[in-house]
């Protein structure tokens, strides 16, 4: 089942979906494994600039994981063709791969997007996507890699059946 915008409202307000596992880190640790812009991304919720990034244009195969854990985010097949200066997708690969947040930051109403196994910023998710959920989740790059077929299918051997379903069911 698809995730619509009443669900990121429900998570964003109630709870959260349960993680798959959880991977806590030190501040010390972030900045090691992190390069600074990614750090001030991840760790400090910054922004990258519009279409001076990774993926805006990148419209390989392939899943995007999350650059702090490695959890999976989202698939190729979900990314949309309209450019937004950030990487734009319709769906997470579960409903558990995201946490959401109301962030009121920056004269803005806005729902933040974090990956729910290590906390890690990733963008924000609006209502104005395309049909049937009508969700757009907007992505910094630095926030994510984007692995190639060859690595997908080892992935996803990796993680829980619940978690590599893109077609979970909502809360």
């Amino acid at each position: 089942m698809l995730l619509h915008w009443i669900d990121v409202l429900y998570y964003a307000r109630y709870a959260n979906p349960d993680p798959y596992r959880r991977l806590e880190r030190t501040e010390e640790e972030w900045k090691e494994l992190l390069s600074p812009a990614q750090y001030h991304v991840m760790r400090e919720k910054g922004t990258e600039r519009a279409f001076k990034n990774a993926y805006c244009r990148s419209f390989e195969s392939g899943i995007y994981v999350c650059r702090g854990c490695g959890s999976s985010l989202f698939s190729s097949e979900e990314k949309s063709h309209k450019l937004a200066g950030w990487p734009s997708f319709r769906q997470p690969v579960a409903k558990g791969a995201m946490k959401y947040a109301f962030d009121n930051s920056h004269g803005m109403s806005r729902i933040e997007v974090a990956c729910n196994v290590c906390d890690s910023h990733l963008g924000h998710v609006f209502p104005d996507g395309p049909e049937p959920a009508r969700l757009r989740y907007c992505i910094n790059s630095e926030s994510m890699e984007r692995l190639e077929e060859s690595k997908l299918q080892l992935l996803m051997d990796e993680q829980p059946a619940s978690v590599s379903s893109a077609g979970s069911s909502t809360r």
